[in-house]
């Protein structure tokens, strides 16, 4: 593959999770520097490339509705589209058969060719042919360690996802991830603490901690508290000024990393933790090690030691065999645990999974009730929360200017492209020049537009 690139356009669509960008801002570095052209709309590019997802049915469904489109625009005369390239979890979970599945497709990509990418695009121009990129096993036998520097960034570029792993060792009943992403693998702390200070020197002052379990880092390298081993070396990188953890497993949120989080001046009281569930039973079912008990403690414990800290967690409803007692049981612990943020999801019974083969399925229609039951719980309990913020004073960082009057930002309890925002408002007029996105401002909130905080700078 080692021919030279030729001077062609290349339009890029970044489907899925924090995972998934960081994949596409590689490939999209790797583009950049081999001297191709990135188009600003895909439809505009000689060459698509789509970035896929597929967790579950409905992220498959978008990924395959993509690229259907996609290839639509290589018989449009109005376009210059030539060729469709697939990559991602998608062509790592499908493979070959994904050809099948969808005429048209140019080049399959899996995630060991990722880095490949530029010239991929280039082998596409010299074949009449589909070309396929996928290991000799799919599934585990994804054991590379991806360096994720020199990225081109997708979002703002005064924030980042850090991802510090690959893969996952846990065995969920329900879950895709390790049969696509392979076994967990750590990144080496120095790669990892690299790609930090590369990211910041490019004027990153928020880092987002990912992985598919961030408190499982280290254990294959023998490495203890591996996590907070990252977070104290985080600490010392000056012009960062907000670390954030997502993907907490509960089981591995230890005391240390909690002490370590309350005494960070960096570190941001904000955790995101799913649970996915709260009964035991249907704890147990889905292969997790936690129990109501624990869990509950757990929560306990971190209010205790961080009396300001914000919540986040994921639960399932609709899983094989959860009666409405369970459910029930369900709604009465999100009452309780006043979760900051939430995201519930409908059970999906993925090919490959132990839960796809359990007995007792649930009916689509009494998930969507459930779901439909718990979104409007949560949705309580978040705008009793943003009604008592009224009033209090918070620093916000500026994530974009709207207009001369109103900007978005988010304060450390707002984490980026998943949570709600905080709409800044100038009560006197225009906005203070010296606003922009990256730079931090002390705001007092006063309304709140449902999940959104309005708040004026001081």
């Amino acid at each position: 593959m080692n021919r030279k690139i030729k001077q062609i356009s290349v339009g890029f669509i970044a489907l899925g999770c924090p995972k998934n960008v960081v994949d596409s801002e590689r490939m999209l570095g790797e583009i950049a520097k081999s001297g191709l052209l990135i188009a600003e709309e895909p439809d505009e590019a000689d060459v698509v490339v789509i970035n896929t997802c597929a967790f579950i049915e409905p992220a498959i469904e978008e990924s395959l509705e993509s690229i259907r489109e996609a290839i639509t625009w290589k018989t449009d005369k109005k376009r210059c589209v030539k060729k469709v390239i697939v990559a991602g979890c998608l062509s790592e979970r499908v493979g070959h058969a994904l050809l099948e599945r969808v005429k048209g497709i140019d080049a399959i990509v899996g995630l060991e060719y990722r880095d490949k990418i530029a010239e991929i695009i280039q082998e596409t121009q010299i074949s009449d042919e589909p070309v396929v990129y996928i290991g000799e096993k799919q599934g585990t036998h994804v054991t590379i360690i991806h360096d994720d520097r020199t990225r081109l960034l997708i979002n703002p570029g005064h924030w980042a996802y850090l991802r510090i792993s690959e893969g996952c060792n846990r065995r969920c009943s329900f879950c895709t991830i390790p049969s696509i992403r392979g076994p967990f693998r750590s990144k080496p702390l120095g790669m990892v603490i690299a790609e930090a200070n590369e990211l910041v020197s490019n004027g990153i002052v928020e880092l987002n901690i990912i992985a598919q379990d961030t408190t499982y880092y280290g254990r294959d390298l023998n490495i203890k508290n591996g996590l907070i081993s990252i977070l104290n070396q985080l600490e010392t990188i000056d012009s960062l000024e907000w670390i954030r953890l997502m993907y907490l497993y509960p089981t591995g949120i230890s005391d240390e990393l909690i002490d370590t989080i309350s005494k960070s001046k960096k570190i941001v009281h904000y955790l995101d933790i799913p649970i996915q569930h709260i009964n035991d039973s249907i704890l147990k079912s889905m292969h997790r090690p936690d129990s109501k008990t624990q869990i509950l403690q757990l929560i306990e414990n971190i209010r205790s030691a961080i009396p300001d800290i914000v919540l986040r967690t994921t639960i399932i409803v609709g899983f094989p065999g959860e009666t409405d007692q369970q459910f029930n049981e369900l709604v009465e612990f999100i009452d309780g645990a006043q979760f900051d943020a939430l995201g519930c999801f409908k059970y999906y019974p993925e090919e490959g999974t132990d839960a796809a083969k359990m007995p007792k399925q649930i009916p689509d229609n009494i998930k969507i009730e459930r779901l439909e039951e718990i979104m409007l719980r949560q949705q309580e309990i978040v705008f009793k929360k943003n009604r008592d913020r009224i009033g209090h004073k918070m620093t916000c960082l500026i994530d974009s200017i709207e207009s001369k009057h109103n900007a978005k930002g988010r304060f450390f309890g707002q984490a980026p492209d998943i949570d709600s925002v905080c709409l800044i408002k100038s009560k006197a007029g225009k906005l203070n020049h010296l606003l922009s996105p990256g730079r931090f401002v002390e705001v007092k909130v006063v309304d709140f537009k449902e999940y959104d905080l309005i708040v004026e700078p001081i």
